[in-house]
């Protein structure tokens, strides 16, 4: 059976890249029957922290990655790894290494001088003597020294490393601590992952891991090294080029369906199609179809696919979204209409979750001020009496309904002798504070009648005290 897992190291965020790189696991695990395996690899004690696990876990949940197993911790492992490299130890395929730092630097130096790649020389490969005193020795695994290794990658295609040019990887510190190729590989081992998918920046770790795997006689999973991600610039993703959190997208007003498709489409195909729901990512995921070259981010595409969800998705499940938006504005969104009604009627008019939250604010709370330009427009002296004629007519309606909100705004433009939108564009002023609105009857409906009726007064006296009331 197909088994997957992503392996995030929890000394910050889940950024977008270790996002795309779960989701493809989570993919090709979903479309295969296979099992999906969270993995935190904690072992750098430093910078790993609680704060980051969470951020990790809460930016899983968010996108709806759920996973079979887990999620495991590599410091509670620490047992395990050490019996494993005891194993080795015994068997030969490990040795204690005796080198001070100094001795490294000094090797470094003499072969950087001489134009040779910097690596360990193995000069306690074959060590027989005694402990050096004052020396805590290493731990380093017995690379071998001749043949090939050839990792089929299933992205890259097969990619050949000269054992000669790999030097004996160090798997435990002085303090005993295992390191992380080391940890990865044992945990790869114990857990039955068949296929890893990560980014391409772990292509020269695959070798010393399938080494130390064929010492182990463990199975060998497949591989799969997904290029990374860049900014618009072509450079590192980084700070600089926006948010490079999950959770900031969320923060953002993105939707999590959005946020998948958008991440998908970042190094893989399928045709010309763009737009995937869940169950077709699943269907139709294949490695083979992921792009060998980076993937750059382009915002102008994620808030294209979000206007899309905003406006096809179940206003319901879009809602539930927007309640946290508007609970951000430090506004109860129970105090106010039904939050599908509101998705409904700003869908369209919206390109974030954030955007509709903000323009939907009139609709909760009072506001301070209105547009000046609007008001100057629209709240003149000649707006006057159809505001006074409209707070009549609706204040008279027997039901609140957009219909029949509608059907009054349109009998006060008649016998006004006015166009529909000289009624219409005051009253909108008059009661969102701006020019843009939803429909002025659907409007209407969210506000309620005693808001509605309210800021129509307040609009009145507001023309009253700019003196210009005719």
């Amino acid at each position: 059976m197909i088994k997957t897992r992503f392996a995030p190291s929890p000394t910050g965020y889940l950024h977008i890249g270790g996002a795309r790189t779960a989701l493809f696991s989570w993919l090709y695990a979903r479309r295969h029957g296979g099992t999906f395996v969270l993995r935190i690899e904690d072992t750098d004690l430093e910078r790993s922290t609680p704060e980051a696990v969470n951020a990790i876990l809460e930016g899983m949940n968010w996108l709806g990655l759920d996973y079979d197993e887990g999620p495991f911790y590599q410091t509670q492992r620490f047992d395990r790894y050490r019996e494993v490299l005891q194993g080795l130890l015994r068997e030969g395929q490990a040795y204690y290494c005796y080198c001070t730092r100094e001795e490294l630097e000094a090797l470094r130096s003499e072969q950087m001088l001489h134009k040779q790649k910097p690596r360990y020389d193995g000069r306690y490969r074959d060590y027989q003597g005694p402990p050096r005193e004052g020396v805590e020795p290493v731990v380093r695994f017995r690379n071998p020294l001749d043949g090939e290794v050839v990792v089929e990658d299933l992205i890259r295609g097969n990619i050949s490393f000269q054992n000669a040019e790999l030097d004996d990887l160090i798997i435990a510190r002085a303090d005993g601590t295992p390191t992380y190729n080391f940890c990865v590989v044992v945990d790869d081992m114990d857990m039955g992952i068949t296929h890893v998918i990560r980014g391409d920046d772990h292509i020269n770790n695959t070798p010393r891991q399938i080494n130390i795997l064929k010492a182990l006689g463990a199975s060998i999973p497949q591989y799969g090294h997904v290029p990374m991600i860049q900014g618009p610039d072509g450079q590192k993703l980084s700070k600089r080029h926006g948010a490079a959190s999950v959770m900031e997208y969320r923060d953002m007003g993105y939707l999590p369906e959005a946020v998948l498709n958008y991440l998908v489409r970042l190094g893989w195909s399928h045709g010309d199609q763009e737009i995937f729901s869940l169950d077709e990512m699943i269907e139709f995921f294949d490695l083979s179809a992921c792009n060998k070259a980076p993937s750059a981010i382009n915002l102008s595409k994620l808030i294209w696919l979000n206007k899309h969800y905003l406006k096809t998705l179940d206003p319901v499940h879009v809602a539930r979204h927007l309640s946290w938006q508007i609970g951000q504005l430090g506004i109860d969104p129970s105090e106010g209409p039904h939050l599908p009604e509101v998705v409904t009627a700003f869908a369209e008019r919206s390109d974030t979750l954030k955007d509709m939250a903000q323009a939907a604010l009139f609709l909760y709370q009072d506001f301070a001020d209105y547009d000046p330009k609007a008001a100057s427009k629209n709240l003149t002296a000649a707006a006057k009496t159809p505001l006074q004629q409209i707070h009549a007519a609706l204040a008279a309606l027997p039901e609140w309904r957009a219909e029949t909100l509608h059907q009054a705004v349109k009998a006060v433009a008649g016998t006004s002798g006015l166009a529909l939108g000289k009624v219409a564009q005051p009253l909108r002023v008059a009661i969102s504070g701006t020019a843009v609105s939803p429909p002025i009857d659907g409007t209407l409906e969210l506000l309620g009648r005693s808001r509605t009726l309210a800021r129509i007064e307040r609009a009145l006296e507001y023309i009253g005290q700019a003196g210009i009331d005719g």
